[in-house]
């Protein structure tokens, strides 16, 4: 056995750090073979292909990427077991498009197992204290582990979820000011092709970005009609996805699109305002909890406070 000195110590820290960097440098060594037919493209597809720009995105130093490639055969099994447990592959991709996030469905289900992951390592924790305090059996350590690993995996589904609604939620509160000013510029004189272009240049919202990779997809040769129509059927947003109807209708029959916008913005903001009021319906009889049990206790003290003093002092 040999004796652990401060100078073997400190030559064993130094080693690994000379390690690590070696490493460091080794993997950012650029490739000598010929690039492949994908990588040659990847740089006019940047714009719209998530995959181009993933391709293009700088090489991650160190040994991250070695450790990854040599877990991913157990983490892939870990996704299909996940996969063929909870399903709804196709109600996740179509969630995380609502949401804009740019995962794909695996990756999704990689992060699932890491909050899982981390859910089980706060479940072990518990468990321990749980164990300290008084003597738990076996199973029911077991099960807290189990439960907080499932609530990790549940968790990150709900953030999707929530996600995605505060998304809907943005696009349909954009979508009266997106029309109206594509009535505008259609008024102009513009193509509505152009006047797509001019909004997704001026405006930051959500919708205006929805618009400008419609754009960017018509620009490498796709339909517009087509474009359209398959945003509003990944989006599944009911008040775009008639507006993107009355849209490829009018392009069809050649119906002047100015007042068929100009009336899916009127539509579209009456449709604000139902949903406005039935969200004050529906909160008017939440706020009876705080008006019922906080405010009208401290009126009625206020009210009969000094009257009990009062008799309290003269008698």
């Amino acid at each position: 056995m040999v004796r652990v000195t401060s100078v073997v110590a400190w030559a064993v820290v130094a080693g690994t750090g000379l390690g690590f960097g070696l490493w460091c440098l080794a993997s950012l060594v650029p490739r000598m073979s010929r690039p492949r037919l994908a990588r040659r493209v990847a740089p006019y597809l940047v714009d719209i292909s998530p995959q181009a720009r993933e391709m293009l995105a700088p090489a991650t130093p160190g040994p991250l990427p070695v450790l990854g490639m040599l877990v991913e055969p157990v983490a892939s099994r870990a996704r299909a077991a996940l996969e063929s447990t909870l399903g709804g592959a196709e109600t996740v991709a179509r969630r995380l498009r609502q949401s804009g996030s740019a995962l794909t469905v695996e990756a999704f289900r990689s992060q699932q197992l890491l909050w899982g992951l981390a859910g089980a390592g706060l479940g072990v924790a518990v468990a321990i204290v749980v164990a300290q305090a008084q003597s738990t059996p076996v199973p029911v350590q077991a099960m807290i582990v189990m439960v907080f690993a499932v609530a990790g995996v549940l968790g990150r589904d709900y953030l999707l979820q929530r996600t995605a609604r505060k998304r809907l939620a943005r696009l349909s509160s954009e979508l009266p000011v997106i029309l109206e000013f594509l009535t505008l510029s259609l008024s102009a004189g513009e193509g509505i092709l152009d006047a797509m272009r001019r909004i997704s240049k001026v405006s930051a919202g959500e919708l205006s970005h929805e618009l400008a990779e419609v754009v960017a997809c018509v620009n490498t040769g796709l339909p517009l009609a087509d474009t359209l129509t398959s945003l509003a059927r990944d989006l599944e947003l009911p008040a775009f996805s008639r507006c993107v109807e009355q849209i490829v209708g009018a392009l069809e029959r050649g119906t002047p699109l100015a007042e068929v916008l100009r009336a899916q913005a009127q539509d579209s903001r009456d449709d604000a305002k139902r949903d406005l009021l039935e969200s004050a319906g529906k909160k008017e009889i939440a706020m009876l909890f705080p008006l019922v049990f906080l405010i009208l206790p401290v009126t009625i003290l206020f009210a009969i406070y000094p009257g009990i003093f009062v008799l309290q002092v003269g008698f």
